[in-house]
């Protein structure tokens, strides 16, 4: 019987699926294209939220955000206070008690342990109550919250919390080649989650060799572009031909420095005898435009969030040698909610026999190869009262806050610069998509977790939703255009220190 493969999961924080050598040539990221080459390199792989928390959350559960209920990232119940040391305390003004937000919800993880893995930590959660192991993780070293300085970041250590002066990158790279050195016991998942190449894009938070690959580089693939109608001002935003090149090299160099981790990972696999019963995926947990369409930032980089491919595309890569197609590129649209039952495929598990999922397997992808094909089920993706469904000709966006619907022809402009909602010659497509959005979203939501009743602003949420129309988001809003107007604009100076 051929023994069950140990699993490594690798998930950046921020990472577009263009954000790879493989499409952006002056990205440097040699480990990150091999693995693309030798393993099974997605090309259309969507999140099911454009930002973090929401994100990471349907990867874990399968299910929309509309039926786990995190909606943006998550501001507070990341952490009980009082289990923080004294001195760690006033660095968390907004974090009262830990929230399991994933509470009673099956998971991957649960697909996992019940198939007899051993389990392993290591990075970002944020999933509420980063200070906890969740059941089968035998290590547990976590960032605290969401985001973090590069220098300076807070990570809990074995149930004990405290700030690091190590570049975070490589503390959690670190960590991840010494669990491997120590022969886990088999069969295993680590779960890598870095938190780059998130902001800050400052120089002085980035190591100066990864820097320094950028010195000459005139990031040709981001031009100069008029800054977005919607961009928020509480965002790195390149509005000068300085600041695009200085939050690029930022962005670019984090990005490098997790390439780098990624090559050590691969080595520790190869020096400890198990690379080749390991399969290694790695993955972005949202998009992310530094220009595009104007825009800087995630889903949240604009207000009303946005839906474009640079927003919702993420990396994903699934290398393994024995296991998985060598050298095969995968077109079709695949979902972070596709993963879990993908899992229970795998394993031969019904984890949610109750509960409407709108994922299915791509296990036929990696093994054998799969036609171009048509979902059953279109993407989905949302943010609040912001929904998109999309297939692979053309994409609907429910704006439900302005009614700033948008419907675009993929086919004749894939960049996503004319909205053809409320053409007449683009009625039918408009209504069956429409129709399609709303019975999804009917389908596959739960009460009281219902997105369209939501109010995420993108500055994050405080707490879980408990009862319908609940607002327990951040009620921040800051419009980069409205600053600038007030001469009292928000985006920082990029010499500033942090």
């Amino acid at each position: 019987m051929q023994k069950k493969p140990n699993f490594v999961f690798i998930l950046t924080d921020d990472q577009g699926a263009w954000a790879l050598g493989r499409e952006t040539p002056e990205i440097i990221t040699p480990n990150l294209d091999r693995m693309s080459r030798e393993g099974v390199y997605f090309r259309n792989f969507f999140c099911a939220s454009p930002v973090c928390s929401p994100a990471r959350c349907s990867i874990a559960t399968g299910r929309l955000p509309s039926a786990h209920g995190v909606h943006d990232w998550l501001r507070s119940g990341n952490a009980a206070r009082d289990a923080l040391p004294p001195d760690m305390r006033k660095a968390f003004p907004e974090e009262r008690e830990a929230v399991d937000y994933l509470s009673g919800m099956p998971t991957c993880f649960d697909v996992l342990r019940n198939a007899g893995y051993r389990m392993g930590l290591v990075g970002k959660w944020h999933m509420g109550d980063s200070m906890r192991p969740r059941p089968g993780f035998d290590t547990w070293i976590s960032l605290l919250r969401g985001g973090c300085l590069y220098k300076h970041a807070d990570v809990c250590v074995e149930g004990k919390a405290r700030f690091i002066d190590q570049y975070v990158t490589d503390f959690f790279t670190d960590h991840a080649v010494r669990y491997l050195n120590g022969h886990p016991r088999e069969p295993f998942l680590l779960s890598l989650h870095y938190t780059a190449p998130h902001t800050p894009w400052h120089h002085d938070q980035h190591r100066e060799d990864m820097l320094a690959l950028y010195d000459a580089c005139d990031f040709p693939s981001h031009p100069l572009q008029k800054v977005h109608p919607h961009q928020v001002a509480n965002m790195d935003v390149g509005d000068t031909e300085e600041k695009r090149r200085y939050f690029l090299k930022g962005y670019y160099a984090a990005i490098s420095a997790v390439d780098e981790g990624v090559g050590r990972v691969l080595d520790a696999l190869e020096k400890n005898g198990l690379a080749e019963n390991t399969i290694v995926v790695f993955a972005g947990d949202n998009g992310m435009n530094l220009g595009q369409h104007g825009v800087w930032g995630k889903g949240n980089g604009t207000y009303p969030q946005n839906m474009y491919d640079s927003s919702v595309k993420v990396p994903f890569i699934v290398w393994g040698p024995g296991w998985v197609r060598r050298g095969a590129v995968v077109d079709n649209l695949i979902s972070h909610y596709d993963i879990l039952p993908t899992l229970c495929e795998y394993f031969g598990q019904t984890v949610t026999p109750n509960d409407p999922l709108p994922g299915e397997s791509f296990l036929e992808e990696l093994t054998r190869g799969r036609p171009p094909r048509d979902r059953r089920i279109c993407i989905l993706d949302e943010y609040g009262p912001v929904r998109m469904i999309r297939s692979r000709t053309h994409k609907l966006i429910y704006e439900g806050y302005q009614n700033g619907h948008q419907l675009y022809d993929l086919a004749a402009d894939p960049g996503e610069t004319v909205n053809h909602f409320g053409d007449p010659a683009y009625a039918a497509v408009q209504k069956e998509l429409w129709e399609q959005l709303d019975r999804a979203f009917r389908r596959f939501s739960l009460a009281p977790f219902d997105g369209a009743k939501a109010s995420p602003t993108g500055s994050g949420q405080l707490g879980p939703i408990t009862r319908e129309g609940e607002n327990v988001f951040h009620p921040e809003i800051r419009l980069y255009w409205n600053e600038k107007e007030k001469n009292n604009c928000s985006i920082v100076n990029p010499e500033r220190a942090l």
